[in-house]
């Protein structure tokens, strides 16, 4: 992403995301949630199999980086891994993996760990998702990239469990500036939202103080405030949004977000 303001930061999570939102998230999540990815996943009858699968292969695709980490800190090799979590995906969105899925589980986030540590935990059941083709297509990936991901969240002090749920807080996050900055694309501000997305999730003294930005647009330091603050209540709503496709309720929906603002704190 080009920004006016690059600068090398750490993301923010917990309570000082939910400071930068300017109480944003306070919203009850709306969704309908008949129609998310987990919902249409913990549908039960077989002539959905083709719609739950593919809805599954989805929400696996997008939360590849928690499942990662977690193999990682188990001590296998950046490769080993990588291919572990492949082998993983294709083992739960065959037709057994879906059998498996356990509605009193509530979240896609709940199910994915509980599977993943019970696959690592069964070597016959690694043996055959290695062997397996079906419908999961093996998802091409930087190397380089998964590494550096892993390393931006990994720390000594975290178990393999919570190195998982902070990266799962930190892609929760990641895929809710994506989705915002492509409806600011399509709104044509798109420069806008590269000049002031460091506001939204950086920790660290921004590259330009309001006052050095409202003359680097040609506007008064008011304006660019009140811009930062309806871009912050922007990306309260995508985080909202992120978050009810991998729930199947309202209660669900909130708890999920107390969570992703609450991981890192402790």
């Amino acid at each position: 992403m080009q920004n006016v303001m690059k600068k090398d930061v750490t993301p923010l999570t917990g309570s000082r995301i939910r400071q930068k939102l300017d109480g944003s998230l306070g919203a009850a999540i709306a969704a309908d949630f008949a129609t998310t990815n987990w919902s249409v996943v913990l549908a039960a009858g077989t002539e959905d199999l083709d719609r739950r699968q593919a809805a599954l292969a989805q929400l696996c695709e997008a939360y590849w980086m928690p499942l990662y980490a977690f193999v990682r800190r188990r001590g296998h090799a950046p490769d080993v891994a990588a291919d572990l979590t492949q082998g993983f995906f294709a083992h739960i969105v065959e037709k057994d993996g879906l059998a498996r899925v356990d509605p009193a589980l509530g979240r896609f986030r709940a199910f994915l760990l509980a599977s993943v540590k019970h696959y690592m935990s069964n070597e016959r059941e690694r043996e055959q998702a290695s062997k397996r083709g079906g419908r999961w297509t093996r998802l091409s990936f930087d190397a380089t990239e998964l590494e550096r991901r892993y390393e931006a969240v990994c720390s000594s002090e975290l178990d393999p469990e919570q190195l998982f749920d902070r990266q799962w807080a930190a892609t929760v996050i990641d895929r809710a500036l994506a989705r915002l900055r492509q409806q600011q694309a399509q709104a044509g501000k798109g420069v806008e939202f590269d000049r002031l997305a460091g506001y939204l999730t950086s920790d660290a003294p921004a590259a330009h103080s309001y006052r050095e930005l409202a003359a680097l647009q040609g506007v008064n330091e008011t304006a660019v405030r009140a811009a930062v603050h309806r871009l912050r209540l922007k990306f309260g709503a995508a985080l909202r949004a992120e978050i009810a496709d991998t729930v199947h309720d309202q209660a669900s929906a909130d708890a999920e977000l107390r969570h992703v603002l609450t991981i890192g704190t402790s």
